[in-house]
This record gives structure tokens, sequence and C-alpha cells, in this order.
């Protein structure tokens, strides 16, 4: 049975009085796997709730498989259910199909060939069989017990409530539940935020291998790049939203290419306006300066000037109709894209008797089930790449060298020392004051004037005056790190950094970390971009050990 593809039609969305997305249109056919990629807040979110009926457009049409799955923030389970529950429901129309399936092999042996509803029900049972085989339904359970071990859930008992489970942990199972499924079409926001290596390269092949259509939004590079067939780009451009055929990286050249064309096109439509206006308005006019007949024109002198001025009012007339034309139909000036700016993200520690020494040092720390190190130094300028699966201890690490987490051993700080931690869950004590006035309450009238929230390339013009609760998660988390680098910390820790950030700011914080001041850094993180290109040190932490490796080049 051919399954169904999912269908958008100029779709146009508002939120707190601005349009989200201004008709948009998608079609994502079977086998075809769309990635939506863009600045946080250009609606990726807000297409993909469109797009799974939790949300509807203003204006526009969707028509969806039946079925469609959609990765939501929450699973529909209460915090007492169990995970047997979660894999029951995720189960329940493969043992459907088997079941029916079933029971229609027992009406057609009891039904004769000849009765008139044989082949009725032979059609009926042909149509289950199709369903069954694209849901693989016969190899369900075995299915459910590899997505549980492939996602970092395997050792987990199926009597464990969700209540007993992190944040990340449910999010895998909501995930588990939908591939067991293998719906006709599935939507996924960020599917590799709480994943690590082998988790999101289990994911991919997964993906790769469904049949119905696909939709995701990611900032995973790499994970767009392994299982995209098809990028949507939804920045502003000259014509809309802009779909690209292939990968990740294919998409990279063509976007640069792309946003050069757009460039030169307003640059020239620009100067042929201004030529025109001047043309118009001047240079067709001194076509014949005013000056009175030679004495051997006199004859022939007012059949010329009448010709002239036809001449000038001809050409006036065309210039200002090709003017006119120009100013319908010149495509907009190409909107000013967000540049990293931050300058030093980090600053470098006190003078004084402390200086030859780490800015902080642990000594056989432990924290209960969460992380066991023998030691750790980081010294001031540092570069230290945390890395390690779900559960190794990464955070915990970061907020015990932040003071935020008690630890048993010794930690030993510098004193003066200065910490900024990005945590990986942004949050923020008042969510009805704006972003602006956020900012300068945070880092202090003289400093924000000093450096003005919109210097630093995190966040548009137009979104300082907003209350941060109606900012998207990326966008807080962009806040968030303004916070820090206005006020650059001699160690500065940062938490899977480029979670909900866009491909493109992802990029320029990298490159910024690269040259991020003359204070030390440590990032804590699964991004397989960011590592490939990470320069200074690596610690890994694993989960089954009881003491962890020591940081290494």
């Amino acid at each position: 049975m051919p399954q169904p593809a999912l269908l958008a039609h100029d779709l146009v969305r508002s939120l707190g009085g601005r349009r989200v997305l201004d008709g948009v249109c998608l079609t994502a056919s079977p086998g075809h796997r769309i990635g939506l990629i863009g600045e946080n807040g250009v609606g990726k979110s807000t297409l993909l709730r469109l797009l799974a009926g939790v949300d509807e457009p203003d204006v526009g049409t969707v028509s969806r498989p039946y079925g469609l799955g959609f990765l939501h923030q929450e699973m529909p389970f209460d915090t007492a259910s169990t995970i047997a529950a979660v894999l029951d429901e995720a189960l329940r129309e493969a043992r459907e199909d088997l079941a029916e399936l079933e029971r229609l092999s027992e009406e057609l042996a009891r039904v004769p060939e000849e009765d008139p509803g044989h082949q009725e029900l032979l059609d009926a049972y042909g149509r289950r069989l199709e369903r069954a085989q694209d849901r693989e339904s016969w190899d369900a359970d075995r299915r459910a017990a590899l997505v549980l071990e492939g996602l970092g859930l395997g050792a987990f008992g199926h009597d464990r409530t969700l209540g007993s489970l992190s944040g990340g942990q449910r999010g895998r199972l909501a995930l588990a539940a939908l591939l067991v499924r293998r719906p006709p079409a599935l939507l996924l926001d960020e599917p590799t935020n709480h994943l690590d290596d082998g988790a999101a390269a289990f994911l991919e092949e997964q993906l790769r291998g469904l049949p119905g259509a696909v939709v995701l939004a990611s900032h995973d590079r790499a994970f767009l790049d392994a299982v995209c067939t098809d990028l949507i780009d939804l920045d502003p451009a000259v014509d809309g939203p802009v779909r690209y055929g292939g990968n990740y990286s294919a998409y990279l050249g063509e976007k640069r290419a792309e946003r050069e064309r757009w460039e030169r096109r307003y640059a020239e439509e620009r100067e042929e306006v201004e030529e025109l206006r001047h043309s118009a308005g001047v240079t067709a006019r001194r076509v014949a300066p005013d000056r009175g007949p030679r004495d051997n024109e006199k004859m022939g002198y007012g059949h010329r000037a009448g010709r002239v001025q036809s001449q000038i009012s001809r050409r006036v007339r065309n210039a200002t109709r090709r003017l006119e034309e120009l100013e319908r139909t010149r495509v907009a000036e190409p909107p000013r894209p967000l540049r990293f700016a931050a300058g030093e993200l980090t600053a470098r520690s006190e003078e004084g008797p402390y200086r030859p020494y780490p800015l902080v040092s642990l000594c056989d720390v432990r924290v209960a089930g969460r992380l066991a190190l023998d030691g750790l130094e980081v010294a001031p300028a540092d570069r230290l790449l945390v890395t390690g699966g779900n559960g190794a201890g990464k955070s915990t690490l970061l907020a015990v060298l932040a003071g935020h987490l008690p630890a048993e051993g010794e930690v030993h700080r510098r004193p003066g020392l200065t910490v900024g931690l990005l945590a990986q869950d942004t949050e923020f004590e008042r969510l009805d004051r704006t972003v602006r006035e956020t900012y300068e309450l945070s880092v202090g009238p003289e400093r924000a004037e000093e450096v003005p929230l919109g210097s630093l390339g995190l966040l548009h013009e137009a979104d300082l005056g907003k209350p941060v609760g109606h900012l998207s998660v990326g966008q807080r988390r962009r806040l968030a790190l303004a916070l820090l680098v206005a006020r650059p910390p001699h160690l500065l820790l940062l938490d899977e950094p480029t979670n909900h950030l866009s491909p493109r700011l992802c990029d320029e914080l990298e490159e910024a970390l690269g040259t991020a001041g003359r204070g030390a850094i440590v990032v804590a993180g699964h991004d397989r971009w960011l590592r490939r290109r990470w320069q200074g040190r690596e610690l890994r932490l694993e989960r089954d050990q009881g003491r962890r490796e020591q940081a290494r080049r």
C-alpha cells in the first residue's frame, strides 16, 4: 500500500502580533526526509505543530496521513505510568494488525469462495496485510527491544514509572515509542538533543529505513548531513522559504551562492533605480541645452527644437515607466543576518600570588550515583572538552566546577574567581520582563550601555522589546549566552552550548571558542561537528566506570 504524502498549502500563522509563517507550502512524499533549518524564531517548531495538527493555521490547509507521529516535548502519560504502558501503546497498532489478520483468516476459511462476501473479506485481508507489512507488525516486539537498547534505555525495568526518569530519558522514551510504531509520517523537533553518539547514529539508521515521510527540525549539523534528502531554509529569502535537494553539506554551498545572488540583484536594482531617477529628473532634459539658434539655423530651428523636445519627452516617459515598474517588482533588501560578535568570551584571572596555580582543582571528587573523578585541574586560558554518554556525569561536573553542587572530596577555587555557567535548561525568574529589561537588570545599566545587547549579534532588534516568555527556546538560550559574555568571566562553563541554536550560529560560536579570550573554557557536549574541530584538551567520562579517565591531549 503506497504511503500517503504530507501536504501543506499556503500556511500563515501569527503569534504574539508577529507573522511567524507567511504562505509556507510543503510536500513531504514517502521516503523523503526533510530538515527544517533557520534562525531561532523563524517558525520551525510552529510549522511542525501545524503539520501535526496540534495548532491551527490562521490561513492555509494541511493534509496529513492518518496516524502521523509527532515527537512532543512531553508524552501524553502521567508520571505514575510505566515504561510498559508506553510500550503497550506503541505496540497497539501492530498487535491490532496481527489480531485482525487472524480474524480475517478465520473468516475466509469459513466463507466459501463462491459466496459474495468472500471477495470483500479477501480485499480487507489484502489491505490489512499491506498495512502490517509497512509497519513490520510481526517484528514489533523484537523491534521494541532493539529500539530501547539503541536509545540507551535497554537496562531500564519496564515497571519503572515516568516520574522516576529524567527529562532526557523521558524524551528518549517518547522517541523510542514513535520508532516502534513506524507511523506513515513522522515529525521530530530537535530529536538528538538528549542523545549520545551511539544513540544518534542508531536514530539516523532507523530514520533512513522508514518508508514514510519524515520532517524534522534540528540544529545538529552531523545529523542533518547523515539523514536528510532535502532541506527547507525558513530564514528570510528573496522568494520566501527555499527548498534545497541534498544534505547539509550541499545546502551550505547553495546557501552562500544564493545570498550572494540576492545581494547582487538588490545592489544592481538599487543602482538602476538611482540612474532612472537621475535620468527622468535631470539627464533627459539636458539632451538639448537651452540655447538660441545660430544664424544659419534660423529657418529650421523651430522644427528641430520640436523634434528634440519630443525625444526628451519620450525618454522621460520611458525612464518614468521603467522606474515605476522597478519600484513595484524590485527585491527587498536582504535582512542583515545575525553575526555573533561577542568579542572575548572570557577574562584574564587576577594577577598576584595565585597566578601559577589552577583556577579550579578537584581531587577525589564524588557525587553519589552521578560522578566519580580522581582529579582535574583547570588552568588559566585552558580549553577543555568534556565528553561521554548520557548519565556519565558531564553536567554534574560543570555544576561542581561552578560551585552550584556540593561534592565529596577536595574542591579548590582561586580567590576572586568569577564563573559563568550556560546550563542546558535555560530559566528566567521573570518571564513578563522584556528581553532588554532582563539584560539591563542582569548586567547593570552601565555595562548594558557599554555592551548593548543588539551589538552581540545574538538577538534581532525587533525581539528586544518582547517579554522573555514569548521567546522561543533557542532565543532564550541566546539571551542566557548574552548575559554571560556581556561580563566575561574568568572561567566559562558551557553545557551543550549548540543545543537549540541555528547551525550558522553554532559555526560562529565554535569560531569564537577558538579565540575566546584570556580565561578558561570548559565545554560539555555531544556535538560531533564541534568535537571534530576542538583544538584543546579532552576529558571523557565513562558511565560504567567508578574511576574516570583523566584529561588527555
